[in-house]
This record gives structure tokens, C-alpha cells and sequence, in this order.
């Protein structure tokens, strides 16, 4: 079994990869950073004897990734999942303070990247008429929160795309899932915030937040159940969030 996991150098990402090998899953992992992306593929080959690929670029760049997919050969076009989990937030404002830098790069990035990747990556399923693709979107994609107004915009277009997806691949008996957690601790939230730790650091304050871990063990599960079973849809948060902005921070 092939996997290709996009944004595989950390978080969600990098703790999916971790699972899918140790499970034998060979593996196609991208991201940006190159040195944390061969860093990563070295680490499972070493522990887990399975085969990967590094694919070294930016979802938001389309010729990027059509040069990159087009670099798949041979027995390697034999993938059987695409797991876009490629995505981030950027700032934190009402809509009338927004910075468009932040807005262009969440759009290009949750949308348009998983867009771009889906379109490239579906016909190798559809050749086989199996397969599975999982997106991650988030809780931000059910509901809005203040100041969230783009990245929650980005997250309810995943939600949606994951359903028009469901109908479009549904003739070829390929599977769809949308995974939608909440407070995850990660990297997030520094990227969010550009780097500022202690503003970062607020966001899990007095809180057991999920870990990439955590997610990683529901996406695999969804991808292992049987062929003739589809998740389409999973709501994850910590027991002390109650929506996305009903948080109890006395409970870590």
C-alpha cells in the first residue's frame, strides 16, 4: 500500500507518516522544508524498512506540484490514498483589519493546494477505481469563531469540497473522508502568530489539547476499515472544548 501525505514535515503530517509506515505503508511525503522532509523520510525508512519518496515544494505553487506529480513513476503511481493535510493559519483579526497577505496565503494554501493536489493525484485512482483521499479541515470548517473569519472561510470550503468530492469519486468506488479536529497542539499556532511563542503558547494555556498523535490514530483508522466502508465525516476535540470557542482551561 502508497500513501501520499502532503505537509509531512511536522505536526498531523509527520505523525500520520509515522503511523502509515509503521503499518508497511510505502510512502510519498511533501512539504516545503527540505532538510525536515528528507530528515523525516530517512527516520522511517531506518525504523520501519519501508520505501518513500520526497517530493520538495509548495502546494500553493501549481506548476510546482504538477512538475512534482509528474516526477511519479513506474510502481509509485500505484497510490492507493492521498491524505491532504497540507494547510495553516495566518493572523488573527476582525475582517476589516485583515492583512490580504495572510488572507491570499490561507486561500492558496487550504484551498487551492488541496484542490491542486486532488486534481492531479484523483485520475491515479480513478484508473484503479479504488482508492481513498482524506482532507483535513478542522473544527473551524463547522463553526465560525471571532476574529477567524478567513481561515474559517478556507475550512468550511474544505468541508464542502470533501462532500462535492464524495460525489464525484463515488462512481469510481473511491473513498472520501473530511477529518475535522479541534485544538490540536502543534506547530499552529506559530505559524499563525509568526513566531511569537508566548502568543502561541496562550492558545493551549490550562488545557489538554489533542496531539498530532492523536489525530494521526483517527485517520488511520478511517483509511483501514474495510473497502466497502467510507467515513465520511469526524468531529475531533478535546474533552474540554465544547465548540470552537467554548473552552473549560482549569482541566490540563
Amino acid at each position: 500500500m502508497t500513501a501520499l501525505i502532503t505537509g509531512a514535515t511536522s505536526g498531523i503530517g509527520k505523525a500520520s507518516a509515522e503511523l502509515f509506515a509503521k503499518n508497511s505503508w510505502n510512502l510519498i511525503i511533501t512539504g516545503r522544508r527540505k532538510d525536515h522532509l528528507e530528515a523525516v523520510a530517512a527516520d522511517l525508512q531506518k525504523k520501519y524498512k519501508i520505501k518513500t519518496i520526497c517530493l520538495n515544494f509548495d502546494v500553493r505553487n501549481l506548476k510546482e506540484v504538477v512538475k512534482n506529480i509528474d516526477s511519479i513513476k513506474g510502481e509509485w503511481k500505484n497510490i492507493d490514498l492521498l491524505l491532504n493535510n497540507a494547510g495553516l493559519a495566518s493572523g488573527l483579526s476582525t475582517i476589516q483589519e485583515g492583512n490580504i497577505e495572510d488572507w491570499e496565503v490561507m486561500i492558496d494554501t487550504n484551498i487551492k493546494g488541496l484542490l491542486y493536489m486532488t486534481r492531479y493525484i484523483a485520475p491515479m485512482l480513478i484508473e484503479k477505481n479504488k482508492g481513498h483521499i482524506i482532507n483535513v479541515a478542522s473544527l473551524a470548517g463547522k463553526q465560525v469563531y471571532p476574529n477567524g473569519n478567513v481561515y474559517c472561510a478556507t475550512k468550511f470550503a474544505v468541508d464542502a469540497l470533501s462532500k462535492a468530492m464524495r460525489m464525484d469519486m463515488i462512481q469510481h468506488g473511491i473513498r472520501v473522508t473530511n477529518i475535522a479536529p479541534g485544538l490540536v497542539e502543534t506547530e499552529f499556532s506559530m505559524v499563525r502568530f509568526k513566531g511569537d511563542a508566548e502568543r502561541a503558547k496562550k492558545t493551549y494555556e490550562n488545557i489538554k489539547a489533542l496531539s498530532a498523535e492523536d489525530i494521526a490514530e483517527i485517520i488511520y483508522w478511517a483509511a483501514s476499515r474495510p473497502a466497502h466502508v467510507n467515513i465520511n465525516d469526524i468531529v475531533i476535540t478535546p474533552t474540554a472544548q465544547a465548540n470552537a470557542y467554548i473552552v473549560n482551561r482549569n482541566t490540563k
